[in-house]
């Protein structure tokens, strides 16, 4: 599968795969959001950022927010999205072979480590770890069900996380799996200072 292609046909569509439409996909955005143990991110970054749905969402969390995407049409969209917020930066971008500098705070690798064959996820995992401060949080969710284009499954991309980073938490369900990783294990309440 040429990827780049396949991300290009599907982006001939305004909106392929419904993020702005699907029930499935507005409660994934909100178990997404809900499940980040800060309110605030000094500096976060989308891989696959598609049409901007889910970073339009993260930007107020955020001082500065990178999204990034395989498809230049993708990218037109979430910068047509997002022209409002002037602290996030969309860019088109082939990863692990592209990466930015610096560490983050948030990282939201969402739906896309399955389209990776297991050697590439496995350099991809070491390079987000990498890329993860000490306070940081990384943030994984992915389908769970087998199709097509899948190289590897949403067990596997998240078992190349589990192996480098501790795990912050955990929620799953048939059709997808919600994973968090940090070196910073404690809880949100322990963060708060209720215990």
């Amino acid at each position: 599968m040429n990827t780049t292609a396949y991300f290009d046909a599907l982006y001939q569509q305004d909106d392929p795969f419904e993020y702005r439409t699907r029930w499935y996909e507005a409660r994934k955005r909100a178990l997404t959001l809900a499940s980040l143990p800060r309110d605030h991110y000094l500096r976060g970054w989308e891989l696959g950022c598609s049409n901007g749905v889910l970073t339009a969402a993260l930007a107020p969390r955020c001082a500065q927010l990178l999204a990034t995407d395989l498809s230049e049409q993708a990218v037109s969209a979430a910068r047509l999205a997002l022209a409002a917020h002037a602290h996030v930066r969309v860019e088109r971008a082939e990863h692990p072979r592209q990466w930015p500098d610096g560490t983050f705070d948030l990282i939201v690798f969402s739906e896309l480590g399955y389209y990776l064959d297991p050697p590439t996820m496995q350099a991809m995992a070491a390079r987000l770890a990498a890329s993860l401060d000490a306070q940081g949080v990384l943030i994984a969710c992915h389908w769970r069900p087998a199709f097509a284009e899948a190289r590897c499954t949403a067990e596997f991309v998240h078992a190349q996380l589990d192996a480098l980073l501790p795990r912050a938490f955990s929620w799953g369900d048939a059709d997808m799996l919600l994973q968090g990783w940090s070196r910073d294990t404690r809880s949100v309440a322990e963060h708060e200072g209720l215990r």
